[in-house]
């Protein structure tokens, strides 16, 4: 299938998948970018497919309309950083650093966006580092690795040889909440699964998990609206 265009005002650009997996037609409005897609399985006619598309055109919209598009982040952006909004400052510093209600950047960075996300990733390193640490310590366990990546689908994941990988967008939210996912993957190196003995563990490990769980699905698409380059 191509893409294809939804009718109405306005007009919703759609993107159109065939997935073998697939049982049903389904659509998804990404928090992210705000694209819409419609998934098929194999041997639906174009017709139907547009037809489904078109009877839901109202939810369509109404997500769309509720999507936080990119903000750039600079000098005055008023940025949440471990949960507190803190706004964008450029002094004659040597280094960035947080202050009480502000996030002062050297007043020589040429580009200020991508100088705010250098000093978010060297500061989510080092609260996921300590966090993840004292959660597998406490289970027994060790850390082999850590990587930080901007992805949108998870916030983290672990693999069978003890490799962590988080979002540095975490240090965007409540230290709580970090520490939630870091004490989720540092779950993960003793049960590769999501069972109840993993969750048993999540629990010991973070007594409050559901409450930070469901702050991250509340406002996770928020966290990865900020844009620090162009």
């Amino acid at each position: 299938m191509t893409d294809a265009i939804l009718p109405g005002h306005p007009p919703v650009p759609l993107v159109l998948r065939v997935s073998s997996r697939a049982r049903r037609l389904s659509l998804r409005v990404s928090r992210l970018d705000g694209r819409v897609t419609l998934t098929a399985p194999p041997g639906v006619p174009r017709a139907e497919v547009m037809r489904f598309a078109e009877e839901r055109a109202d939810w369509v919209r109404g997500h769309l309309a509720e999507i936080r598009l990119p903000e750039a982040v600079g000098i005055g952006t008023w940025l949440p950083v471990e949960g507190r909004l803190r706004e964008i400052v450029a002094e004659r510093v040597r280094g960035a650093r947080l202050e009480p209600g502000r996030l002062v950047i050297p007043d020589r960075a040429a580009a200020p966006g991508a100088a705010v996300e250098s000093f978010l990733k060297a500061r989510a390193r080092d609260r996921l580092a300590e966090a993840s640490d004292r959660h597998a310590a406490a289970l027994g366990r060790q850390v082999s690795r850590i990587t930080l990546r901007d992805t949108r689908s998870r916030w983290g994941s672990c693999t069978a040889d003890g490799a962590l990988m988080y979002s540095w967008r975490l240090i965007l939210a409540p230290p709580s909440v970090l520490d939630y996912v870091a004490a989720h993957e540092a779950a993960h190196l003793a049960e590769m699964n999501h069972s109840s003995r993993f969750w048993a563990l999540v629990e010991r490990l973070c007594p409050d998990w559901q409450a930070e769980r469901a702050w991250l699905r509340r406002e996770g698409a928020a966290l990865q609206a900020w844009r620090f380059r162009d």
